[in-house]
């Protein structure tokens, strides 16, 4: 796969978002050429397009595959592993917010339940940090239930509904 300006500037910017997500850039970028490549790619392939070390690509591809953002696939006649990543935009957000709330939401909120489940018998927490924190947990809960009841309605239902907007809140004030 030979890169374009126009592909690169978007392997660029993705690898650029990638570190204000969380992720390094190397991960986003290789995210970002498997997205737009037409073929599945092995690693050297990878290394060689975006000029990154055989072991970063490795390490990245390892990090792609835990998200579920890319699969492993052969060629025949081809021992190497290939990738391709997932270009469904909405299962690849699916994906990462499936991801973010296992790594980050979860165990933040198992954490928030025992401290506020502390709070009872730490006496030197006030009733307002007490509020504060049961109010907090009850958010969290609430968060985590809506993500949860959003993950089973069907995605053309969600687009329809996420098309309406605003319109939504006019509806529900009704």
């Amino acid at each position: 796969m030979k890169l374009t300006p126009t592909t690169e500037k978007f392997i660029v910017h993705w690898g650029e978002m990638g570190t204000q997500w969380g992720v390094s850039r190397s991960v986003a970028q290789i995210q970002a050429l498997l997205y737009l490549s037409e073929r599945p790619l092995h690693a050297e392939q990878i290394s060689v397009i975006l000029d990154l070390a055989r072991s970063n690509v490795s390490t990245s591809l390892k990090e792609l595959l835990n998200w579920r953002l890319i699969v492993r696939t052969q060629i025949l006649g081809d021992r190497r592993d290939h990738f391709e990543a997932i270009k469904d935009n909405w299962e690849i957000v699916m994906r990462i917010s499936e991801g973010r709330k296992k790594r980050e939401i979860d165990p933040t909120l198992h954490m928030l339940r025992l401290v506020a489940n502390n709070t009872q018998y730490d006496h030197e927490v006030t009733p307002e940090q007490r509020a504060q924190i049961d109010e907090l947990v009850g958010f969290m809960e609430t968060m985590t239930n809506w993500y949860d009841d959003i993950r089973t309605v069907p995605k053309e239902k969600l687009l329809r509904l996420m098309k309406l907007g605003a319109k939504v809140a006019k509806f529900i004030g009704r």
